[in-house]
């Protein structure tokens, strides 16, 4: 961070060539990037030999590591195989009808169908059209809009941004587009009302959301979307019956409910999906990230057998299904994430996942409570935040121009540890192959950063 940059560097060519994902174009250029050049395990180095643990697994993504053997050989052996072939007028492979087989028995939707793309965004758009698809052929082509939550992220594309809770998702583009409708998140410890517990809590919550449905219309509404438990929004879990009340309403006005696993699904919430940690029952699921532990670009929506049948009647006479992209189905990512299933399966993800995540758990929880800054640490598994505040007994946020979560996101990296600061929640989702000494060394670089920053920030402790 902030060394010199050398002419014709990769620092220097990048400044000079290379847009990034959510970063500030100013500060790139002032401080240039850092170059990450190989991983091994839990942790990534960079081209000044630097090494760092990575609690947040990439982009919540490297469940099995930055180096997993494994995965590249099952790549490789699938490159020299067929390096592409796509899934377009009736062509497939093997390993995609394989996969497809193993989604739909993973996600527990009986006789389900799975759907492939390659990024998130794709799958939450997809499930949009799936949506309104579905809809039409039953004589309610009406029923388009999208009802999602604050806090919510459902990726970068167009329909998917605007189904964002978060305004920097929609500041530069004009978005929300029109249709897109936005609910209250079920965030507890900023949301509840003094003297309201956490049923009251969501019964106005679910209240709140069946306003919305009759202002706009339920004849209007295609869809509700949700993560199980956000988490570019701070890690927020819901209380335990905030989706069984969402989903009566839901219900009661024929709305379909869209389930992003993108993050939560593969184990990282302590069960095999999201869905299965809150007691959500959706209509479809989108799935990415943990799939192929990112090693390849690859993601998937699997649908009840009612959304797979409005397709076939829609396309009756003879049409087509209008929707594809050019690498569904892709052979190598469809390798690549039948043997990170597999690894999965031989390593008792869920079990191992419980267990690192009750112990990093109890480490923050031991952290925070000596600590004057942390209000409270949450979320479920190998996904794990912590808030910091002003003050712990009234709850009051700490000024936002001191950008508390920025500062203790660079302490961390001075530290040898990536972290993950959204507003002032800290997020943990560490590589779900943690051991013990991987975990006490994330908790360890966490508390030293921590005091540093209430240093900074003239909390004593």
């Amino acid at each position: 961070m902030n060394k010199p940059v050398l002419p014709n560097s990769v620092e220097a060519r990048d400044i000079a060539f290379h847009l990034h994902s959510q970063t500030n174009p100013q500060l790139i250029e002032e401080r240039g990037p850092t170059v990450i050049t190989r991983g091994e395990g839990v942790r990534i180095h960079d081209n000044a030999g630097k090494v760092y643990i990575d609690a947040m697994a990439g982009l919540w993504c490297a469940s099995l590591g930055f180096s997993n053997e494994r995965l590249a050989a099952a790549a490789t052996r699938q490159y020299a195989q067929l390096g592409f072939y796509h899934t377009f007028f009736n062509r497939t492979m093997e390993g995609a009808a394989t996969l497809a087989e193993k989604l739909v028995g993973l996600t527990g939707i009986k006789d389900g169908k799975a759907y492939f793309a390659t990024s998130g965004s794709e799958a939450n758009e997809t499930m949009v059209k799936l949506a309104w698809v579905y809809h039409t052929v039953r004589g309610k082509p009406t029923k388009r809009k999208v009802i999602a939550r604050d806090r919510a992220f459902h990726g970068s594309t167009i329909a998917a941004a605007s189904m964002c809770g978060l305004g920097f998702m929609h500041r530069e583009f004009g978005l929300p587009l029109p249709g897109f409708l936005h609910t209250l998140c079920p965030y507890p410890y900023r949301g509840m009302l003094e003297g309201e517990d956490e049923a009251a809590f969501v019964t106005r919550l679910v209240d709140e959301l069946e306003k919305l449905i009759l202002r706009e219309g339920p004849d209007s509404i295609a869809a509700f979307i949700a993560e199980p438990i956000n988490a570019g929004g701070g890690i927020i879990v819901p209380p335990r019956d905030y989706f069984a009340r969402v989903q009566q309403v839901l219900k009661k006005y024929d709305i379909l409910f869209l389930d992003d696993e993108i993050v939560c699904g593969f184990g990282r919430t302590g069960n095999w999906f999201g869905k299965e940690t809150v007691g959500a029952s959706p209509d479809m699921m989108s799935l990415a990230k943990g799939l192929s532990s990112s090693y390849f670009p690859i993601s998937a929506v699997v649908v009840a057998p009612a959304i797979y049948e409005a397709v076939k009647e829609f396309n009756k006479a003879g049409g087509n299904f209008g929707h594809g992209f050019t690498n569904s189905g892709h052979p190598v990512g469809v390798a690549v994430a039948l043997e990170a299933i597999s690894i999965y399966e031989e390593m008792n993800l869920i079990e191992h996942v419980r267990k690192m995540g009750a112990r990093l758990r109890g480490h923050f929880e031991r952290i925070g409570a000596a600590s004057p800054i942390v209000g409270e640490v949450r979320g479920a598994g190998l996904m794990l935040g912590i808030e910091l505040v002003a003050d712990k007994a009234s709850r009051a946020p700490l000024d936002p121009h001191l950008q508390a979560g920025m500062q203790f996101d660079a302490i961390a990296w001075e530290n040898g540890m990536v972290a993950r600061c959204m507003g002032d929640v800290l997020g943990f989702s560490p590589p779900l192959i943690v051991e013990e000494a991987d975990v006490d060394e994330i908790a360890e670089r966490c508390e030293t950063s921590l005091k540093q920053l209430e240093a900074r920030l003239g909390f004593a402790r």
